[in-house]
């Protein structure tokens, strides 16, 4: 009986074609041995790994070039259900041709994005992406033993999704690297949370020790205290004192002083705003700014808030500001 006939109705159409074909026909599956690494001229790797929460297990076979690192030929078994044997066999294909330490980047979304039939269409259900976690792991291990260290040290542990094998600091780094502001935003640079999605906030099938609202969170509070403290830390020189400042800086300043004293009065209100530009029209510093949301239509914004944020500015960053709405 062929495995389509052992499952029913829309569990069956959760896999894509390309799953279910290799379920049936895996092209990877089999073994190597020292023959093959001798007639390649590469050294044989063997790694096992196995899931304690399924019960599957995966071997993956190696022939490395010790030359150049590159992946001579990659074979698998697998013992366990037919994603696993769908994972394992895509994940095999996908290291041939690559160095160890490529193929130590081939995450577990790599493993499931090689395996659907059209963009946007997951390959396997969610409950299914730790067979691909269990392929990832296994390259660990084999990479682990061919360079003669220990898994640990190939990997940060500090992991915050699994699905993408997405660590701690890389959210972190992205977050700052790219100024992102949403958890949007976050998922589709990292890839964090773009699968099953329990990495996201709580509420998911798994349980996480952190969730990746809470690291943009924590860093973005970070990034606008660091904000403050360089914004006051120029004014506050003698040195650096507004006209003295770059372009750039003066925009830091103007910003930061906006985050602490006006923005909040402009959200609760349904509103927000922008820097355009700040050009120097000797003596004033004018600043045009864009309003958002409620208060692109508000009335007061040419006159009391207007007045307000106008100011805030003089008051906290220079008396010669102008404030020209756009």
């Amino acid at each position: 009986m062929a495995r389509s006939d052992l499952v029913s109705g829309n569990v069956w159409e959760q896999y894509s074609k390309k799953v279910q074909d290799r379920m049936n026909n895996p092209v990877a599956m089999g073994e190597l041995t020292q023959e093959d690494a001798d007639r390649l001229g590469g050294k044989l790797v063997v790694a096992d790994f196995g899931a304690e929460s399924c019960g599957d297990a995966v071997r993956l076979y190696w022939v490395v070039d010790p030359k150049t690192d590159k992946i001579l030929e990659s074979k698998f078994k697998s013992f366990g259900c037919g994603t696993a044997i769908a994972s394992s066999d895509a994940m095999a294909e996908l290291c041939v041709g690559k160095t160890v330490d490529e193929a130590v980047k081939i995450t577990n979304t790599d493993v499931e994005a090689f395996l659907r039939d059209e963009d946007g269409t997951p390959a396997v259900p969610p409950q299914k992406m730790h067979c691909s976690v269990m392929a990832y792991d296994v390259i660990l291990e084999a990479a682990a033993q061919y360079k003669g260290v220990d898994r640990e040290t190939l990997v940060n542990a500090d992991i915050v999704c699994e699905c993408a094998r997405v660590t701690k600091q890389e959210v972190i780094d992205a977050i700052r690297n790219n100024d992102l502001k949403t958890i949007e935003e976050v998922i589709e640079t990292t890839k964090a949370g773009s699968f099953c999605k329990s990495c996201i906030r709580p509420g998911g099938h798994e349980p996480k020790d952190i969730y990746l609202v809470d690291i943009l969170e924590d860093v973005r509070a970070e990034m606008e205290k660091e904000k403050l403290e360089e914004a006051a830390n120029t004014t506050a020189s003698g040195d650096n004192s507004f006209d003295k400042m770059t372009i750039v800086q003066r925009i830091k300043a103007v910003d930061a002083v906006i985050d602490e004293y006006i923005r909040p009065m402009l959200v609760m209100d349904g509103g927000d705003m922008e820097i355009i530009d700040i050009k120097e029209n000797t003596p004033y510093y004018d600043i045009y700014i864009r309003y958002l949301g409620a208060c692109g239509s508000c009335a007061s914004g040419t006159t009391g808030t207007l007045y307000a944020i106008e100011s805030t500015l003089k008051q906290k960053v220079d008396e010669n500001i102008r404030v020209l709405p756009i």
